[in-house]
C-alpha cells in the first residue's frame, strides 16, 4: 500500500524536535574531528538530494526534505557556514518548488506536494541564501587552490585554514563541496529564471541547466573516493543508498513530523537512491531544457504538437507545471498574446484577427477558455489527462452544435 494511504503508525524514537536534539540527533559540528565533519556534511548533502527527488515524485515534504532536524531549526546551524548555507538554499528551492506548482496546479498526488503546515518554510534572511552560498562556495575554492600549491610556495597562502586536518584529503573533499555547492546555485538560478514571464529568462536558463548537468556529473564521479574513506555506519540498505559514501546521514528522523505537521502520512516512506536522484535531476534538467529550447511558437498547431511531443518524454510534476505557467499566464498564450488572436489565426481570420467584435464574440470566448483548459489539462500526467477526457469532450461538443 501507498504509505501516503496508509493509516498505520511506527513508533518514534523522538516526540519533539527539541527532545531529539538534546539526544544528539543533529550535532553541531556534526563532530569535533574536521575531517569526519566534512565527511558527515557531504552525506547531510547527498542524503537531501535523496529526500528532494523523492519529494518531487509526489510524497510529503514532513517525510522527505524536513526529515533533517536541521532545516527544522534552521538558526542552530548559524555557527556552521557550509551546513547553514547548504540548507538555507535548500529551504529557498522548496519555496521556489512549491511557488510554480501551486500557481500551476498541476499536482495530483493527494495534493501532499504543496502542503507545508506546521514546517518552518521561510526565514529571516532567506532573500540572501545565493550571498551566503556564494560567499561559503569562495572559501572552499580558496581551500582548494592553496592545497594545490607546491609545499615551496605555501607560505603565500598560510593564512588560508585549510577545510579538515587530513593533507591527503583535502583536495578530494574541496572538490567534493564545490560540485555540490555549485550544483544548488545553479538549480536555483534555474527556477527563478523559469519564472520569468514571457520565457524572457530561458536563454539564461539554459547556462544554468548546463551548468547544473556538469556539477551533476562531478558529484556522480565524487563517489569513488568518497567511499574509499568511511567515517561512520554503513546504511542498511546497502544496494540503494541514499548518500555517495553509503554511510548513514545524521540529523535526519523520517518519523519525526508524524506527530509534529498534520499533513505528514504516519508511515515513513522509502527514500530514492543517491544514484536514481541523480537520475531524477540529470532527467528533469534535459526536460526543462527542452522547454527553453521552444520558440514559443505562436500558432495554435505548433503549440499542441510540441505540448505532445513534450508529454512523451514523460515529464515529472515541476516540468509539467513550468510548462503550463508558460503557456497560460494571466489568461494569455505565454502571457503575451490574446487567445482571440491564437483562434482567429488558427480560423485563418488573419484580417480581422485585432477586431475588437471578434474579441468580444460569446462564441470566440467560450472557445478561448476551453482552449486554456485543454492547454492546462495537456499539462497535467496521462492518468489526470484520462479522467479529464469525458469532460473535455463533452465541453467541446458544445463549440460544434453552435
Amino acid at each position: 500500500m501507498d504509505p501516503k494511504m496508509d493509516s498505520g503508525i511506527e513508533n518514534c524514537k523522538y516526540h519533539s524536535i527539541d527532545e531529539a536534539i538534546e539526544n544528539g540527533a543533529a550535532p553541531v559540528p556534526l563532530d569535533f574531528d574536521r575531517t569526519v565533519d566534512v565527511q558527515r556534511i557531504i552525506d547531510v548533502m547527498d542524503h537531501l538530494l535523496a529526500c528532494e527527488a523523492t519529494w518531487h515524485k509526489g510524497n510529503s515534504l514532513g517525510q522527505t526534505v524536513f526529515s533533517c532536524i536541521y532545516l527544522l531549526r534552521l538558526e542552530r546551524t548559524s555557527s556552521h557556514a557550509l551546513l547553514h548555507s547548504y540548507c538555507r538554499i535548500i529551504r529557498a528551492t522548496c519555496n521556489a518548488v512549491i511557488s510554480v506548482v501551486s500557481d500551476a496546479r498541476t499536482h495530483e498526488e493527494e495534493d501532499l506536494f504543496t502542503m507545508a503546515y506546521g514546517l518552518p518554510m521561510k526565514g529571516e534572511g532567506d532573500e540572501k541564501c545565493l550571498s551566503i552560498l556564494n560567499a561559503v562556495e569562495e572559501t572552499v575554492s580558496r581551500q582548494l587552490r592553496a592545497c594545490k600549491v607546491p609545499s615551496s610556495k605555501k607560505r603565500v597562502l598560510e593564512d588560508i585554514e585549510p577545510l579538515q586536518t587530513n593533507p591527503d584529503l583535502e583536495e578530494g573533499y574541496c572538490k567534493a563541496l564545490l560540485c555540490r555547492l555549485r550544483f544548488r546555485k545553479h538549480f536555483y538560478h534555474v527556477l527563478m529564471c523559469m519564472r520569468k514571464s514571457h520565457g524572457r529568462g530561458f536563454e539564461l536558463a539554459r547556462k544554468h541547466i548546463a551548468s547544473c548537468l556538469s556539477e551533476l556529473g562531478f558529484i556522480h564521479e565524487s563517489a569513488e573516493s568518497l567511499m574509499s574513506h568511511i567515517h561512520g555506519s554503513r546504511q542498511d540498505d546497502k544496494e540503494d543508498p541514499t548518500t555517495a559514501s553509503g554511510c548513514k546521514p545524521v540529523g535526519f528522523d523520517a518519523s519525526l513530523n508524524g506527530r509534529l505537521s498534520a499533513p505528514t502520512p504516519p508511515r515513513a516512506i522509502k527514500i530514492l537512491s543517491w544514484k536514481k536522484a541523480i537520475e531524477y535531476f540529470e532527467k528533469l534538467l534535459h526536460d526543462l531544457d527542452t522547454m527553453c529550447s521552444f520558440s514559443l511558437d505562436p500558432s495554435l498547431e505548433g503549440i499542441l504538437r510540441f505540448v505532445v511531443q513534450f508529454q512523451k518524454l514523460q515529464p515529472d510534476l515541476v516540468a509539467r507545471s513550468h510548462l503550463q505557467l508558460l503557456l497560460v499566464q494571466d489568461g494569455k498564450l505565454y502571457g503575451r498574446d490574446l487567445i482571440s488572436d491564437v483562434i482567429s489565426r488558427a480560423a485563418a481570420l488573419h484580417e480581422v484577427s485585432k477586431d475588437q467584435e471578434v474579441q468580444k464574440n460569446e462564441f470566440v470566448l467560450q472557445l478561448g477558455q476551453l482552449l486554456i483548459n485543454l492547454l492546462k489539462i495537456l499539462c497535467t500526467n496521462v492518468a489526470w489527462q484520462r479522467r479529464k477526457l469525458g469532460k473535455v469532450l463533452q465541453d467541446w461538443s458544445v463549440t460544434s452544435v453552435q
